[in-house]
């Protein structure tokens, strides 16, 4: 990593704003929860109530002479905001505080270079974090800044940080080919799944919302779950097979938050793009938090900022278990097409009527027939049990199969033209309707 990391532990004061416009308020319980999984120990949570932010510290001057006290007697190491930080609000606090200050976006950040496990995300969390640093870039220089003439005064200041900028664009030119890399790939791979008729499946939603937990149930996967913010980073994809429906390829991706930095936006470009070009997505919802409507909202936000918000979604409302007299069910809209299914990933419950909507949601072109299949066809025969697409099967005079099946045309396509034929010409000289 270019930028180093503490360890954590390290013992912090959180400053929240409470301000009017409740589009700029952020969440206090959110923020809380977000120190504790960058591994901060909170020794204090401070509420500011404040209506016009200052343009030097944010807070007032007043404010802030409390906490250089507090600082200073609680021997603090980090004084964290959750808010965003201009890079001259965030040095003069640093000043007056003589600890080091970090700001929302900067937090998150911390989160992610901590979840980070695969190269590109490393590659991904270093660019937002080179990007996010460079405006701060100056602050490390400060005492090597030409502030004039005199003994001590003249010196490589202006050169140094020039220098020190200059390798900063490069590392982030490297870091970019390098992520157009592996969106290439992506892509490459994408094209790969359409040409075999693949569906894709992805999972957004609110950060802890369970996506992960719901991932490995359905899949029989490991990927790492906790009930924490930002447990997974690196997308998963795993194959799936679908009733009805056959297979298809689910994609467990990172989680959104309220006002998620425009930085991490990009640099995860190549991630998220994995939702935007995915034929369906499951958003997963927390039913048990009382912010929920909110937080779909700013899901909804995010997936507009990477083009996915005209995409098909199924809502899954998750967390069952922490409600009491809900059954698990799939609510359908006036056409009868499964809107919203409540489950819990946790203990099963609603896993099997999950996967029946993908299927119904995934599978509006099927094949439904009686096929007359001769002997000579044995192996096409046996391709269909495999799919388990065959719902009964007789006998005729000639020894000839007669199945009766159910499974995606496109799936039914590949199939029968594997055997030469095409497949209209297949259905109308051996399907009884």
């Amino acid at each position: 990593m270019f930028f180093e990391r503490h360890s954590g532990g390290e013992r912090a004061i959180l400053v929240h704003l409470d301000g009017q416009d409740p589009e700029a308020r952020e969440d206090p319980q959110e923020f809380q929860e977000l120190a504790i999984s960058a591994g901060a120990d909170t020794v204090a949570f401070v509420n500011v109530p404040r209506h016009r932010p200052s343009a030097k510290y944010l807070i007032g001057s007043g404010k802030v002479e409390e906490l250089r006290d507090q600082v200073k007697a609680e021997k603090i190491d980090i004084v964290i905001f959750n808010h965003i930080l201009t890079p001259s609000q965030e040095r003069n606090l640093e000043k007056v505080f003589e600890c080091r200050v970090l700001d929302r976006t900067g937090l998150i950040l911390d989160i992610f270079a901590q979840r980070a496990r695969t190269h590109e995300g490393k590659l991904q969390v270093e660019l937002a974090q080179l990007e996010h640093m460079s405006t701060r870039l100056v602050r490390g220089w400060t005492h090597l800044e030409r502030q004039g003439g005199g003994i001590g005064m003249r010196g490589p200041g202006e050169t140094q940080l020039e220098t020190d900028r200059r390798l900063l664009r490069v590392r982030l030119r490297q870091i970019k080919s390098r992520l157009e890399k592996v969106r290439s790939q992506r892509e490459q791979a994408r094209r790969g799944r359409k040409r075999a008729d693949i569906p894709s499946v992805s999972l957004v939603g609110y950060t802890n919302a369970g996506k992960s937990t719901l991932f490995n149930a359905v899949t029989d996967s490991d990927v790492f779950a906790a009930d924490q913010l930002f447990a997974t980073l690196d997308p998963t994809l795993r194959r799936l097979q679908l009733d009805d429906l056959g297979p298809i390829v689910l994609a467990d991706t990172v989680g959104f938050i309220r006002h998620l930095p425009h930085k991490l936006v990009e640099a995860f470009r190549a991630t998220l793009e994995e939702s935007s070009n995915s034929d369906l997505l499951l958003h997963v919802i927390d039913s048990h938090e009382p912010e929920r409507m909110a937080q779909i909202e700013q899901v909804m936000a995010v997936l507009g900022e990477i083009g996915a918000e005209g995409l098909p979604i199924l809502e899954v409302y998750n967390k069952l278990d922490l409600l009491e007299g809900v059954e698990p069910q799939i609510q359908r809209d006036a056409d009868g097409k499964p809107q919203r299914v409540w489950l819990s990933a946790r203990d099963g419950r609603g896993l099997d009527l999950l996967k029946q909507a993908v299927a119904e949601l995934l599978g509006d072109d099927l094949f439904v027939g009686t096929l007359r299949l001769p002997q000579r066809f044995a192996r096409l025969r046996a391709q269909f049990f495999e799919l388990g697409a065959v719902q009964s099967e007789e006998h005729d005079d000639e020894g000839g199969s007669l199945l009766a099946v159910r499974l995606p045309r496109v799936e039914f396509n590949r199939l029968v033209s594997r055997e030469g034929l095409q497949p209209l010409e297949f259905i109308e000289q051996h399907t009884l309707q």
